[in-house]
């Protein structure tokens, strides 16, 4: 049994195949050719955040399951995955807790102005606190999450812990299962109407490309603070530009971006964006938990099937 690693890895995760005298191959280039080289013998790929498509991917004829060290996985191509009844498995429990993090940090840095007031600070201007605007508390503000799967979830016990209203809009989610959160379900529109924070936990799809746009920016309130960590292509960033400089909404939070890296971008000249580089699930503790279950869920897959969490398995009608 042969793996390939593709992408740096923590390398707690690889101690499941050293210890279960699996081989494995850490990949140095992505470069197509050296790809279909190295991975034409393997049984599983734990992959990163490297492209992984159809003219590879037909080249690796003994090929059985794809593990995302991660939970989006439109880096793959799921449709020959499915012709080809090759498993894709996500790390579904590791990044929650860091991701939700991440998203309140955001939310308290932009609320509170953080940025712009360690910088008056460190500029000298200490007694020029007054001038940079109003800043606000979180208690009984109203936050919609799109997206209501364990990021979600664990976004909204967050929030209620400061007191918020938490509105969800998830339609494959039932209302009663919301409601055990203490949240309330909500429709998408009313809820860009009524939202002092929106914060997006969907996966990137045809339905979700550019799913906040002019049109949406249009509806949402002037005090609105928009933050997204789930994929760029959600957010039309040059709507979100326009809409930033107009002050059209109060701030936003961005970990993904439309293209990445991110080298460029009018964003770069705004004081009311908060930037960070698709690390909000890259704590220590979650890359530990995300390479452990990656290379579990292939250990599993091809090894020990009565372990498998089914959970992590994306196309679960090909097992």
């Amino acid at each position: 049994m042969n793996i390939g690693i593709m992408g740096k890895i923590h390398p707690d995760g690889l101690e499941v195949f050293k210890n279960n005298n699996i081989s494995f191959i850490d990949l140095e280039s992505f470069d197509k050719d050296y790809l279909i080289k190295n991975l034409k013998n393997v049984d599983g790929i734990v992959l990163r955040t490297a492209k992984l498509d159809k003219d590879i991917l037909k080249e690796l004829t003994k090929l059985k399951i794809v593990s995302r060290h991660g939970v989006g996985y439109d880096n793959v191509d799921i449709d020959f995955l499915n012709k080809n009844k090759i498993a894709l498995a996500i790390t579904g429990t590791a990044n929650s807790v860091s991701v939700a993090e991440h998203v309140m940090t955001m939310i308290l840095n932009l609320t509170k102005n953080i940025v712009n007031y360690d910088k008056l600070v460190k500029n000298g201007n200490f007694v020029k606190k007054y001038e940079i605007g109003d800043f606000f508390e979180l208690f009984n503000k109203k936050i919609l999450i799109l997206g209501f799967g364990r990021i979600g979830r664990a976004l909204a016990k967050r929030c209620l812990g400061f007191e918020m209203k938490v509105y969800v809009y998830d339609p494959f989610v039932p209302e009663e299962e919301i409601n055990k959160y203490n949240c309330i379900t909500i429709d998408k529109s009313s809820g860009f109407e009524i939202a002092d924070y929106i914060s997006i936990h969907l996966p990137l799809n045809k339905d979700t490309k550019k799913l906040i746009s002019y049109n949406e920016f249009k509806i949402f309130k002037k005090n609105t603070i928009l933050i997204n960590t789930a994929r760029g292509g959600i957010v039309d960033e040059k709507a979100l530009y326009e809409a930033l400089k107009n002050n059209d909404i109060l701030g936003a939070g961005l970990d993904v971006y439309e293209e990445e890296p991110l080298n460029d971008s009018p964003l770069f000249s705004l004081n009311n964006i908060i930037l960070t580089p698709h690390n909000a699930a890259l704590t220590l503790e979650c890359r530990k938990r995300m390479s452990v279950e990656a290379c579990e869920n292939i250990f599993n897959f091809l090894v020990k099937k009565n372990n498998l969490n089914t959970d992590n398995i994306v196309n679960k009608k090909i097992i």
